[in-house]
């Protein structure tokens, strides 16, 4: 799809819940009208598991980058509760108007920037904030939702330079189990397979890999600590989250 062809920006409400669409039934993002800092969509919040991996003392350092904005709610996550400097990359003009008109997206400000271009040519700009990132949350879906729009091996390397040591990546992967298996081998080569992990997939078929920069898994005891305190203080799942987390294991190659 050229910059000419993106699609529009739908909007629809169903039982207090505010909807973004791109001209077809599927959602692309979601905000509670009442509860607007409330995450709605199961597979948004599993995108924030990233806290399980960052020490609770410093959950809130650094910069935070989204690829994709959605309907901005982890954009509006990480820059108002986390109180982050935040920067949200989309390609779509209509979907950042959307954003600030119907999902209760502030303007740019000192903690927020909203960046209009294709991710790929931004994170080899000179505007990226290389080996600063302490969070990247990565959700690149069409219109269509079939398969991540920037899935390579070289895309997911320049997610890596983005990143600070101690940082974390989360990629929303969508589609079949062939395709998953393949994206998460490509992250594997930026990062590691040491350093790669995903959550079992939602009812929808979303499943969350996770992917860190120099970082070392604490003892359970630790994870737990920090899992209480993100649902106490934020109201996520996270102890869900521990239940669903496990290491990527590649397959071996079928036999000749």
């Amino acid at each position: 799809m050229t910059r000419m062809q993106l699609p529009e920006a739908t909007i629809s409400e169903m039982d207090g819940v505010r909807y973004l669409h791109l001209g077809t039934p599927w959602v692309q993002g979601a905000m509670h009208l009442k509860q607007p800092r409330v995450i709605v969509l199961e597979y948004v919040q599993r995108m924030l598991a990233w806290m399980l991996w960052r020490p609770q003392e410093a959950l809130a350092d650094g910069e935070a980058v989204q690829l994709g904005l959605g309907a901005g709610a982890i954009t509006r996550f990480t820059q108002q509760r986390l109180a982050m400097r935040t920067t949200a990359v989309e390609l779509n003009p209509a979907v950042i108007v959307a954003c600030r008109r119907w999902f209760r997206l502030g303007d740019d400000d000192a903690r927020l920037r909203v960046v209009r271009a294709d991710a790929s040519h931004w994170l080899r700009g000179r505007d990226a904030p290389r080996g600063a990132v302490t969070a990247l949350c990565v959700d690149l879906y069409d219109h269509e939702a079939a398969a991540p729009v920037l899935d390579d091996e070289a895309f997911y390397a320049d997610c890596h330079a983005l990143l600070a040591p101690g940082g974390v990546m989360s990629v929303n992967l969508f589609g079949r189990q062939a395709s998953f298996a393949r994206s998460m081998a490509r992250i594997a080569a930026a990062f590691g397979t040491q350093q790669l992990w995903h959550l079992r997939p939602t009812r929808e078929g979303n499943t969350i890999a996770v992917a860190t920069h120099e970082v070392a898994v604490p003892d359970r005891h630790t994870l737990l600590a920090r899992a209480d305190n993100i649902e106490a203080r934020y109201g996520l799942p996270a102890r869900k989250w521990l239940r669903l987390v496990q290491p990527w294991q590649p397959q071996a190659p079928p036999e000749p």
